[in-house]
């Protein structure tokens, strides 16, 4: 009840006030910003009251401003999987012996719930590929229909970020080969190589409610090896010699394996908010313009929400991330809609379940008002309320995703320190459209401490820094908008990222700086209380330039050094601080 009447007082007063100031203003930005970050909405978490009252809040912002409200009145509803949890009755017996759930074995969300008991075929990493010169098979001579298979996670290039096998090694994909080879269930384990403990993951759900007609488990390597014993093998000696020769193997085994599944998914219905301002060149209106940004956050935090405070269950407000960016999106729709100088179409969007898993721009692209290949570009705003005014730096991605975004970005600036990051695939709604062959454009002002965690609230913004963030996005769209010829597509970094596991054996504990804004090493833009970096003193605005004596120029040479290191270390971190040159000793 109280949330209904505070939405109809904010309708009431924008009905009685004012239509809108149709100039981008630091007044309206905290107005909305204000308003989208309250306490009120209790984080705008996807499916719950406060993410409804913050749609229907952007939704008569869209009208007001006399955009086309498209889809329903405005709305485009779609569904997600808010969890997953284990029912009644899960079981897993290899021979005589029984094993227990949560501890040995879990299944994943996208399991069907069934129960299968036949023998098994170890099949390497469960793959089969013969893409021109990349070719693995792992099911060569080996037939395993009415089988279980038993596969590695990962892939045979492991070491490799950008291995070529990254699209066939995700857990669904491994499952589709399984199901097309009519496997009777598909059991995933953990080599040492991919996770050296041998532990399992929390349930696994992507928030997507499709499943597999067949069992997907994954196990323990004690497990595997109980399966495997009949045949005098163990998973790290499989994995080792596979690593040796390269090449896809496969074993049968006689031992039967019985599985029963039931995971229950809770799904809950969201929305995107979506309006357009038609186009006025008769020939270039047909193709259109994206310009958005997420509005949901986490809630109320706590365990599962990929809050920073792991402790605390309070309010996650999200002003920065990302009211600041919906708030960017309905002065940019408020200005433009009364310019009416836009050759093509331009379509606003404030998406849903960004922090689900890019759920609402995923939906958007999947049943879009306009065909995606008439897309000309997506413009995303994340985080755009933090500018630093030592700095003056702004963040741009997607900045390869066509042969003009560069030049075009540099001739129209005029106040900041650009930090350009060439990849289309980012963790941020504009990914959605760069797998469909867009040109994309994301914006923000960075990450900071209070990132994810309860106190990202509105008082922190800098709000004359997203006014200029702002100012010049304006120029940057109108000229996209406006050129005769639409941007020239190209792609920029892979469009596949690697399935979840245990990549690195250690952690930090630190935010890096991803844009690379910084030359001399690499900037850590926050640190997490407790873990190793704050236990060896290092802060926040440290420049990492080595460790163990090794190079680090940036994230990418961050992350090849991470993979080298073990638990229990001792190691050097040579920074700069304030100009000046210290080493660290981080306790691993």
């Amino acid at each position: 009840m109280k949330n209904t009447i505070l939405l109809l007082w904010v309708l009431a007063l924008t009905a009685c006030g004012p239509k809108f100031n149709p100039e981008i203003t630091v007044d309206d930005l905290k107005e909305n910003i204000y308003y989208l970050a309250s306490d009120s909405l209790q984080g705008r978490k996807s499916g719950e009251p406060g993410g409804l009252l913050a749609a229907e809040y952007i939704r008569q912002k869209f009208e007001t401003a006399g955009l086309q409200l498209l889809y329903d009145s405005g709305f485009q509803p779609f569904s997600l999987v808010a969890d997953a949890e284990l029912g009644e009755g899960n079981s897993l017996s290899v021979g005589n012996k029984s094993f227990e759930a949560k501890t040995d074995f879990l299944p994943y969300a996208f399991s069907a719930n069934s129960t299968v008991e036949a023998t098994l075929v170890f099949a390497g990493y469960g793959m089969e590929v013969d893409r021109d010169s990349l070719k693995w098979n792992d099911f060569e001579g080996v037939d395993v229909a009415g089988k279980w298979m038993l596969v590695l996670q990962g892939d045979p290039d492991l070491e490799n970020p950008n291995s070529p096998y990254l699209e066939f090694s995700t857990e669904r994909a491994k499952a589709l080969t399984a199901s097309d080879k009519n496997a009777a269930g598909i059991i995933l384990v953990a080599g040492p190589d991919f996770n050296e403990k041998d532990e399992l993951s929390s349930l696994f759900f992507d928030k997507n409610s499709s499943r597999f007609d067949m069992p997907v488990l994954q196990v323990t390597r004690k497990v595997a090896d109980e399966m495997l014993a009949g045949a005098g093998e163990t998973i790290e000696s499989l994995e080792n010699r596979m690593k040796e020769e390269h090449r896809g193997f496969n074993l049968e085994v006689t031992t039967s394996v019985k599985a029963t599944v039931n995971v229950q998914l809770k799904e809950k219905e969201t929305r995107n908010v979506v309006a357009m301002l038609p186009g006025l060149d008769e020939t270039l209106k047909d193709e259109a313009v994206v310009i958005g940004a997420h509005y949901d956050h986490l809630g109320m935090g706590g365990p599962g929400s990929d809050s920073r405070a792991v402790d605390t269950t309070a309010v996650h407000n999200g002003a920065d991330d990302n009211a600041s960016g919906v708030a960017a999106v309905i002065q940019l729709a408020e200005k433009l809609a009364v310019e009416k100088a836009n050759k093509r179409s331009l379509i606003f969007v404030a998406f849903g379940a960004e922090e689900m898993g890019l759920i609402g721009s995923k939906a958007f692209v999947n049943d879009p008002p306009v065909a995606t290949e008439k897309m000309v570009v997506m413009f995303n705003f994340d985080m755009v309320g933090r500018l630093d005014t030592t700095t003056n730096a702004l963040s741009i991605s997607g900045t390869k995703t066509s042969k003009e975004t560069e030049e075009i970005l540099n001739n129209l600036n005029t106040d900041f320190e650009l930090a350009f990051s060439e990849e289309g695939i980012g963790p941020s709604d504009h990914a959605s459209f760069y797998l469909q062959n867009v040109p994309v454009f994301f914006f923000s002002t960075g990450a900071h401490p209070d990132y994810h965690t309860p106190k990202d609230d509105a008082e922190l913004i800098n709000y004359e820094g997203e006014k200029k963030v702002l100012d010049y996005a304006v120029k940057v769209i109108a000229e996209v908008t406006n050129r005769d010829r639409k941007l020239t597509f190209q792609e920029a970094g892979s469009k596949f990222q690697r399935s979840r596991g245990g990549r690195f054996k250690v952690t930090f504990g630190i935010m890096p700086d991803y844009a690379g804004l910084e030359k001399r090493g690499m900037r850590i833009d926050a640190v997490t209380k407790g873990k190793p970096a704050d236990k060896a003193g290092m802060q926040r605005g440290d420049i990492i330039t080595a460790i163990e004596g090794k190079k680090v120029s940036n994230i990418y040479d961050y992350m090849s050094r991470l993979q080298t290191l073990e638990a229990g270390q001792r190691i050097s971190v040579d920074i700069i601080r304030d100009n000046k040159e210290t080493v660290l000793i981080v306790q691993l």
